[in-house]
């Protein structure tokens, strides 16, 4: 099989865009891979000098693009309707559920949410739901939603989600990470052809997500450690991007899989389809998180229920 490249991404002109986390790293990459193929891409960030910073670089590198910047805070549901009611009134071809955040000490979301679990999974969960009307819209749309390798590692603590008896700051990460990955298929399965759900990982690449948690613990020897890493073994954030552009573009994707490196560990390399963590796939684990994410939310997919 061919290594696939974003030089086999279609004309996306006409074609409507959100990426969530656009203003660095994964999600800069691909929003700007999106707008280079013809697409109108919202460039949803939480830090509006970032984001910015990003849009004037997509504006250079694509002079001719139409790329606009939102203001999108995960952590916060607040952020999440006000970004959903200015930028979901018309229909929407793409979602890419990219921003994260990864092993922090522990916090709490302003509406007292873990704040990993908070970000990476009830954000995405909200918007998503939120957004759905534009979405089916759309024939034919899309919803990538990046997970990581470490779901191999994860568990869905139902007990404890928001690590209130017990935190490590790995073991939460892992949680949101799986739920990202079950999320995306359990929606696949509810959407049932409507759209497309498909997760993606960009295996081992050089970001600014492996600096945040080292930084809000004030450890600057984890920092450099992190530094060093990413500059010996990480695949960079163009490389890492592919397994999300693969999804978000390419006709022979499924729904309810899972894309990313075809290299040793599934770490570097062009993108294909990834094998994952069984339970992932799981109906009933799917079923139950879908139920928590709407209590805790107050988001549910009325569009997708069977009558």
């Amino acid at each position: 099989m061919a290594k696939w490249t974003t030089d086999e991404i279609p004309d996306l002109a006409g074609r409507r865009a959100v990426v969530t986390g656009a203003n660095s790293g994964i999600g800069l990459c691909t929003a700007l891979e999106l707008a280079r193929h013809g697409a109108t891409v919202v460039l949803a960030c939480r830090s509006a000098e970032r984001g910015r910073a990003a849009l004037d670089r997509i504006r250079t590198a694509v002079p001719e693009c139409d790329v606009v910047l939102g203001s999108l805070d995960l952590a916060d549901l607040a952020s999440v309707r006000a970004f959903a009611e200015e930028h979901g009134t018309t229909g929407l071809d793409l979602l890419v559920n990219n921003a994260g955040v990864m092993a922090l000490p522990r916090r709490t979301t302003p509406d007292g949410f873990e704040l990993q679990f908070g970000t990476n999974h009830l954000g995405h969960f909200a918007l998503t739901g939120l957004l759905l009307p534009a979405l089916l819209d759309r024939p034919g749309a899309r919803v990538v939603t990046v997970t990581s390798m470490m779901h191999w590692l994860g568990r869905l603590d139902f007990d404890d989600l928001d690590g209130e008896r017990r935190y490590g700051k790995w073991t939460a990460y892992c949680q949101s990470k799986l739920a990202n990955l079950v999320f995306a298929k359990e929606l696949d399965r509810r959407a049932n052809g409507r759209l497309i759900s498909a997760a993606a990982h960009p295996g081992y690449a050089a970001t600014n997500l492996q600096q945040a948690g080292p930084r809000m613990s004030g450890s600057r020897i984890g920092e450099v450690l992190n530094g060093v890493a990413n500059t010996l073994f990480a695949q960079s954030d163009t490389g890492g991007a592919q397994p999300t552009l693969y999804a978000a573009t390419a006709t022979e994707v499924r729904g309810g899989q899972c894309y990313g490196p075809r290299g040793p560990g599934q770490s570097r390399g062009a993108p294909r389809r990834v094998p994952t963590l069984r339970k992932a796939g799981d109906p009933e684990l799917g079923r139950r998180l879908w139920e928590v994410s709407e209590q805790r939310t107050g988001v549910t997919y009325d569009a997708l229920r069977q009558d």
